[in-house]
């Protein structure tokens, strides 16, 4: 049978965990068009839980055409545009008359229009003679989107993206055209919490106060366990409470891991699952992700090298400018860990979590913590 622990993307209603609050929240958002910001430390199910969304739109809301696209491979506001418009087009077939209406406006920018070879779907180009003509551009793709009459959700991922952008005026610009649609939703995703609050929360800033925040943790323990055990049982296949209860904790119940390593034990083909066969899993992951680590090794200085070890052995860590894990890990003084910690967020590689206790550092990948831990 088809392995049930999905590592890709959002396939089903079936082989989701769980979020049912999160989902109802931003449901209702969608039907009383309220726009959202939607903030979660990355590969932690954003993604999916907007598929998932998008799935129950179908189901219960079919009148409302939902709208997807991910811009975090984007440098400038001509990928914003191109990326909206092919999402636009792959969402509104050419057959219906929003789609052959959408294909009328693209047409009208006189694109270089092309399909992609391995999947079909529709590539843009388009040529500007000033910047001028990109902001009409793209303010010309949400009035021509919100004059259709019908209700749009439009799911922007990675947006802080827009923060790199040569154009320094793009949050002001985005927010005065989102600011007069009637019958466009907006749902704001964000994988760098900092700088999705600052776009969000600052009052100084466009988008200040003009959306309802969700903020995606992680998934229960009873729930996940629940989850992990029956898909396993449908498939004919054992898992013991040792096993499952080794996976949540040494995968931290972090989706995207969780996932990997239930995917890989299921893969490995034992019908009895118990923890040496876990182990044995976790083995082969942290043994296909060595070439990568020792990778790391030679793009960090050696003092960021030794610093991810310190936090990947302690697992997590609270006070980075404490006395005992200065000296347990011979960082040196306050300020040097702060740096530190600064320059490995900002690589990707640490994790800054903001809560009511304070912030806590760890590493964003968690194999590699794992396997820096052992050394």
């Amino acid at each position: 049978m088809e392995n049930p622990f999905t590592i890709k993307s959002y396939e089903s209603k079936d082989l989701f965990c769980d979020r049912e609050e999160e989902l109802q929240m931003m449901f209702l958002n969608c039907v009383n068009r309220t726009d959202m910001t939607l903030i979660s430390q990355r590969r932690i199910g954003k993604t999916g839980l907007i598929l998932r969304l998008f799935d129950e739109l179908k189901d219960k809301r079919p009148d409302i055409v939902p709208l997807y696209f991910d811009i975090f491979a984007s440098r400038n506001i001509d990928d914003f545009i191109k990326m909206m418009a092919e999402a636009a087009m792959k969402s509104f077939q050419t057959k219906t008359t929003l789609g052959e209406k959408l294909l009328t406006f693209i047409k009208s920018l006189r694109p270089q229009l092309t399909f992609d070879n391995i999947t079909g779907e529709p590539q843009l180009q388009i040529a500007y003679q000033s910047t001028h003509e990109k902001e009409y551009t793209l303010r010309g793709l949400f009035d021509f989107l919100d004059s259709q009459g019908e209700h749009i959700v439009i799911a922007i991922d990675e947006f802080q993206q827009i923060r790199d952008y040569p154009e320094q005026n793009m949050e002001a610009l985005l927010r005065t055209y989102i600011q007069r649609t009637h019958n466009l939703t907006f749902i704001f995703c964000g994988s760098k919490k900092h700088m999705m609050a600052d776009i969000f929360a600052n009052e100084k800033k466009p988008f200040y106060n003009s959306t309802s925040f969700v903020s995606l943790g992680k998934i229960s323990e009873t729930s996940y366990s629940a989850f992990i055990r029956r898909l396993f049982s449908e498939r004919q296949r054992s898992i013991t409470d040792e096993a499952l209860q080794f996976i949540l904790n040494w995968t931290g119940r972090h989706t995207y891991y969780t996932q990997q390593l239930c995917h890989t034990v299921y893969a490995n083909g034992s019908l009895d699952i118990t923890l040496e066969e876990v182990k044995r899993a976790c083995e082969q992951l942290m043994k296909q992700g060595e070439t990568v680590y020792l990778q790391y090794r030679q793009m960090l200085t050696d003092k960021q090298w030794n610093y991810l070890i310190a936090v990947a052995k302690e697992g997590s860590v609270r006070q980075i400018t404490s006395a005992a894990f200065l000296k347990n890990h011979k960082i040196g003084t306050p300020s040097v860990s702060r740096r530190l910690a600064d320059a490995l967020c900002e690589k990707g590689l640490l994790h800054e979590d903001t809560t009511l206790e304070g912030i806590t550092y760890s590493l964003n990948d968690v194999f590699l913590s794992r396997w820096m831990e052992r050394l």
